[in-house]
């Protein structure tokens, strides 16, 4: 063979992808990700959860069908693309989420970028089991008619919520106009405008007198100390969405203040506040908790009936 074609052979080889299959792409981004020591939790939980959410995400695969889709041959372009996000993700230690603009929770898809934080709470694992079904302890989901989500951020607990609480109209409120924009996409997103209603506004403030029957938040509950020490995946969402004051609880305090006022006799409020049971339980010793468990939290949400509160 002539030298120039060798050399043109041996180009070829050169540039073709190295790794050849969804498999491998997923192998080599869970080996960065867990060399380079990175954060999770903004929407998975390991370096192989965030490989196989950024690989599939960036090739347009279905994250819920991963083995169904390992085998699959990666064309030089995909490679090329795939490898570039790895990168940033790495060296910028950006979330996935904010690189790929979407996030999943309960099987639903979010349009999110740095206007919010990624979409994680625990309530939507609640909203979604057994707590509102037909003769539960708390409120039918049946017989529900309005539902508040205060602190919405991207919108995605109102619209689980449309989903949980069929015959109920959803406000959802923010302080942040920039947040409140991104929540008005996955409203258009999920065709849910004429469920659900976005406010701007300091808590209830917007609402006026406005009674619900279910009042779901999950609030800047994060503490100063922590707000000072954490990690540049978090330090990368906005603050006003995590900070919480001094003991992180600032916020929740003014919740369980004015929402008596919000309630119907039969409603109830069910609120997020990660580590701070234990300063509530000291705080308010007259109000009767129910603390619930997700699969992946102990005592860090908190039902109380309107009932209790106004007590």
């Amino acid at each position: 063979m002539p030298k120039k074609a060798k050399r043109t052979v041996a180009r070829r080889k050169a540039s073709a992808p190295r790794f050849a299959t969804v498999r491998s792409l997923v192998r080599y981004a869970t080996m960065r990700f867990a060399k380079a020591k990175l954060v999770f939790g903004q929407g998975t939980h390991a370096p192989v959860e965030e490989a196989i959410f950024l690989v599939y995400e960036t090739l347009g695969l279905p994250v819920h069908r991963v083995d169904s889709h390992l085998s699959r041959k990666v064309t030089a372009a995909e490679h090329k693309r795939v490898l570039a996000l790895i990168e940033t993700r790495v060296r910028s230690r950006t979330p996935a989420a904010y690189l790929l603009k979407r996030a999943w929770l309960q099987g639903l898809s979010f349009h999110v970028d740095e206007r919010v934080i990624v979409p994680r709470s625990y309530l939507a694992e609640l909203l979604n089991g057994e707590l509102f079904q037909a003769g539960r302890a708390l409120v039918d989901a049946a017989k529900v008619k309005r539902v508040l989500d205060l602190c919405t951020g991207s919108g995605c607990l109102a619209v689980l919520a449309c989903h949980v609480f069929p015959n109920a109209q959803v406000d959802a409120v923010d302080l942040s106009k920039d947040a409140l924009d991104v929540a008005a996409v996955n409203v258009a997103q999920h065709k849910l405008n004429k469920c659900i209603t976005l406010y701007r506004g300091d808590l209830f403030a917007p609402l006026g007198d406005a009674v619900y029957d279910i009042i779901v938040t999950n609030p800047p509950y994060v503490d100063a100390k922590a707000m000072a020490a954490l990690p540049e995946e978090y330090a990368k969402e906005p603050k006003m969405a995590l900070a919480g004051g001094r003991d992180g609880l600032d916020i929740v305090r003014r919740i369980l203040h004015e929402a008596p006022a919000h309630l119907s006799a039969h409603g109830g409020l069910l609120c997020e506040v990660g580590r701070g049971r234990a300063i509530l339980e000291r705080d308010y010793p007259d109000l009767r908790f129910l603390w619930l468990d997700s699969e992946e939290s102990t005592g860090e949400v908190f039902w109380i009936s309107a009932e209790h509160l106004k007590h």
